[in-house]
């Protein structure tokens, strides 16, 4: 079934029709343009979504725990889905909305071709028929001029009054006139014949081949069409083993995720290694009242050397061995990261420690590899002098032997204090953040903060305050560990080998010389907790000082 034959008469509908079809086109058109728009915008804001909630971060900051790990995974995943989605967008837009557009202006231009060719044949066929109707009219009006010729004759001829001439000249008028219609009569004849031809070339020729010539291009935009349709679909098919495999990574970082993991990295992020406090002593009050010997009194140990304490200056256990959790945070615990992490609880220092040797070796290492291969050169050089100068390698060689001394004497710094660490008793049941102290120790041996003392293995560590000298005996919240009345029994005694200027809070001052009680033993981190005969308590440098113990300090 042909536009040609069956819709030989519909020439302006079939132009509606055309027009339709090329306005259909380019709205669908219209329609994928806007879906990879869609597709663009939805993939930019998954890539901003993604950079987002995946800031930059430095090395220390990586993620460890698996339930982050797993999550940065996703957001990975997601910026390959919407790359994914780009990609749609980029094939929706290349060979789909792009190929359409292209297609849309060459059925314009075929369609106004062939709307031209049936507009020219019509015309033509048009003035075929005037032409063929001018010829008839003509021969309609001949006839009239010669039938009124017949009438005129017949009267002047039947007229017994007409002269001879009068009837000679009608006789002539009609002649012409008769002469005339047989003429017009041929051309209208010969124009009719000649309009009926041209119709039928017009309607069974010209018009056919317009019509099929337009119903084969309706034709090729409905499977283009049909074909669009298709890619349409292919490239969103495409696609979807990557954004399945997408998915596919999310699911497996799901299971990744690993709560006992997690909760053993929390162990190790923030283990102390401090020991729970023990008990805490019983506080007799009572010790000053005057009583009488009973079996049901509670004794209590009397203050060895003989000299009353001064309360205000006496530390209790009680108030030594708080908990940051439960009481106030000391404010050295606040105080700022020092080089040998001293700042921190033994486990995170050593760790700290660790991590700063293992990362000191590496660049050794690389020095060392660069050391080597220079001197490779060098040896190249020497060899072969043509090659190069061996001299002028010598300054590069030299400043990388001064790097690897840098890096070992740091190495060795930061392994003397992990052994130090490690080398601690991990039982003990209070331990004092430390923080720098601000006197002047004699040069001898180095201690982890790069001063020095004579006395050979005792460390030099900083007290946990460092106010003003001015301001040493402020109320302070260290202040809160030496209010208690109850004093600490001696368990014995000192003697001063260098003066200590004991100009931060909770220390001591002492001179040469001079002789302290020893009320509490170095837990280890450098300071011993000393009396002076005044009554005075608080810290000094235990390698300050030259201790002797008495043999039931245990029991005391």
């Amino acid at each position: 079934m042909t536009w040609g034959t069956e819709l030989w008469d519909q020439f302006e509908n079939l132009d509606k029709h055309t027009q339709w079809g090329i306005d259909f086109l380019e709205r669908y058109s219209k329609f994928v343009k806007e879906r990879l728009e869609i597709e663009q915008t939805y993939a930019k804001q998954l890539r901003n979504l993604v950079k987002k909630y995946c800031p930059k971060r430095s090395k220390d900051d990586e993620p460890r725990f698996s339930s982050c790990v797993s999550f940065y995974s996703i957001l990975n995943e997601l910026n390959d889905y919407a790359g994914q989605r780009e990609v749609v967008a980029e094939e929706m837009g290349h060979k789909v909305y792009g190929e359409l557009m292209r297609y849309s202006q060459d059925l314009k231009s075929e369609r106004k071709q062939h709307l031209q060719e049936g507009r020219k044949a019509q015309q033509y066929l048009d003035q075929c028929w005037k032409q063929m109707d001018n010829s008839k009219k003509k021969f309609e009006r001949e006839c009239k001029e010669a039938e009124k010729s017949q009438i005129s004759y017949d009267r002047l001829d039947n007229d017994i009054n007409a002269t001879k001439s009068e009837v000679e000249k009608a006789k002539s008028q009609l002649y012409l006139r008769t002469h005339s219609a047989d003429e017009s009569k041929n051309e209208y004849a010969a124009q009719l014949q000649n309009f009926n031809g041209e119709q039928w070339k017009h309607f069974n020729v010209a018009i056919p081949q317009i019509f099929k010539n337009l119903q084969d291009m309706d034709e090729r935009r409905t499977v283009k069409l049909g074909e669009t349709y298709r890619s349409f679909a292919d490239v969103e098919r495409r696609v979807v083993p990557i954004i399945s495999k997408c998915l596919e990574g999310m699911v497996t970082a799901a299971k990744a995720v690993d709560q006992r993991k997690d909760s053993a990295i929390v162990v190790e992020s923030f283990k102390s290694g401090f020991e729970p406090p023990g008990d805490y002593p019983f506080e007799d009050y009572s010790q000053n009242l005057s009583r009488t010997g009973s079996d049901n009194t509670i004794s209590t140990p009397k203050n060895e050397g003989g000299v009353k304490p001064d309360p205000k200056h006496s530390i209790s256990k009680t108030a030594k061995n708080k908990l940051w959790l439960f009481g106030k945070k000391p404010k050295s615990a606040l105080a700022p990261s020092l080089e040998d992490f001293s700042h921190l609880p033994p486990e995170q220092r050593r760790k700290r420690l660790q991590a700063r040797i293992d990362e000191l070796s590496k660049e050794l290492q690389k020095e060392v590899d660069q050391r080597d291969a220079l001197n490779k050169m060098k040896d190249v050089y020497e060899k072969n002098p043509q090659m190069g100068d061996p001299q002028s390698l010598q300054p590069k060689i030299s400043e990388t032997m001064c790097n690897m001394e840098k890096l070992r004497s740091e190495i060795h710094k930061n392994e003397s204090w992990l052994s130090e660490v490690e080398g601690k008793v991990s039982t003990r049941g209070d331990r004092r953040p430390s923080a720098d102290v601000n006197h002047h120790a004699p040069h001898g041996r180095e201690s982890p903060e790069g001063s020095y003392t004579d006395v050979p293995n005792q460390e030099h560590r900083s007290p946990p305050h460092q106010p003003d000298p001015r301001q040493a005996h402020q109320p302070d919240e260290f202040d809160d560990e030496f209010d208690d009345d109850d004093p600490l029994p001696v368990i014995g005694h000192c003697k001063a080998l260098y003066s200590f200027n004991g100009q931060n809070e909770g220390t001591l001052l002492m001179k040469e010389n001079e002789v302290l009680y020893i009320i509490e033993e170095d837990k280890g981190d450098g300071w011993t907790r000393a009396r002076k005969q005044s009554g005075e308590e608080g810290y000094v440098p235990t390698s300050y000082v030259e201790i002797a113990m008495e043999k039931n300090s245990k029991d005391s």
